[in-house]
């Protein structure tokens, strides 16, 4: 036969908030810090929503050569909020988009797909830090390693 429990919902709730209180002095907070923490802080938009912006902000250059990336872009992760990828995500979309690269005569194996992409990113972001709608320390595309070409370098600090 089995023991009763005398342990009912009331102990339970009181486990988790005991649980809670010493979660929240290990982050350094207290409880006063969640009532007073700003609630007024914009919904961050999707990729879906923010491309276009993005691309009808930049010049005819930048979205020739970053456009096909934004579609990839919006196509993998359109319904997902600007602040939700994590550099190891992108580096994971970098390297669907290098095996799905267009072969050219010319190719190098998709080493400029990925590099393309995450200058494409890094546009984006740059774009939703100015905005507001992110911090320049939440942009994932900054912690992504990778060397742009000159080329890609001289468009970036154009726009």
């Amino acid at each position: 036969m089995s023991a009763v429990s005398t342990a009912g919902p009331a102990a339970s709730q009181q486990a988790a908030i005991e649980a809670a209180l010493v979660l929240l002095e290990r982050m350094g907070l207290s409880p006063a810090d969640l009532v007073t923490a700003p609630r007024d802080r914009a919904v961050v938009p999707t990729f879906a929503e923010y491309v276009p912006v993005v691309s009808a902000a930049v010049s005819a250059g930048t979205r020739r050569a970053y456009g096909s990336y934004w579609n990839r872009i919006v196509e993998h992760w359109g319904d997902r909020h600007l602040d939700e990828p994590t550099p190891s995500e992108i580096r994971q979309l970098m390297t669907w988009v290098k095996t799905h690269v267009v072969a050219r005569r010319n190719a190098r194996g998709g080493r400029s797909a990925q590099e393309h992409l995450v200058a494409a990113l890094r546009c984006l972001y740059r774009r939703a830090v100015e905005d507001g709608l992110i911090s320049d320390a939440d942009d994932p595309a900054r912690k992504v390693a990778w060397s742009a070409p000159a080329s890609l370098e001289a468009l970036m600090s154009a726009n």
